[in-house]
């Protein structure tokens, strides 16, 4: 239940973040504060933030990659070497912004998470 209210919780912080904050990096504060104020593993922690916004970005993505019928794509795919594959484009985006997500949640829920000292 946890899993999922982190899940649900860094995805629309992060769509709000995303709308009214001009920085890209606002998806991973948002990533990091969810993990931080959730109590969690850093596993759990990582593959939440992972989740969240590698489903927020690809929903994101497609949806402007079918409103402007593929055309920004399929440039940004030439000029990358993928030919015109525009759903590979979309994949690439959302494993970045999920990678991004998750590293920034796994800093955050480390916070929380006590260390033993050798």
């Amino acid at each position: 239940m946890r899993f999922l209210l982190s899940v649900l919780l860094t995805a629309a912080l992060s769509f709000i973040a995303g709308i009214y904050l001009p920085f890209w990096w606002n998806y991973a504060a948002v990533a990091f504060l969810v993990a931080a104020a959730m109590r969690q593993s850093i596993g759990k922690s990582f593959l939440a933030a992972f989740t969240a916004l590698f489903l927020l970005h690809f929903i994101i993505a497609f949806i402007i990659d079918q409103n402007n019928k593929g055309i920004l794509s399929g440039k940004i795919g030439q000029l990358f070497g993928l030919g015109t594959a525009s759903f590979l484009l979309i994949i690439i985006t959302a494993l970045v912004s999920g990678l991004i997500g998750g590293f920034a949640a796994l800093r955050g829920s480390s916070l929380r998470t006590p260390t033993k000292r050798i």
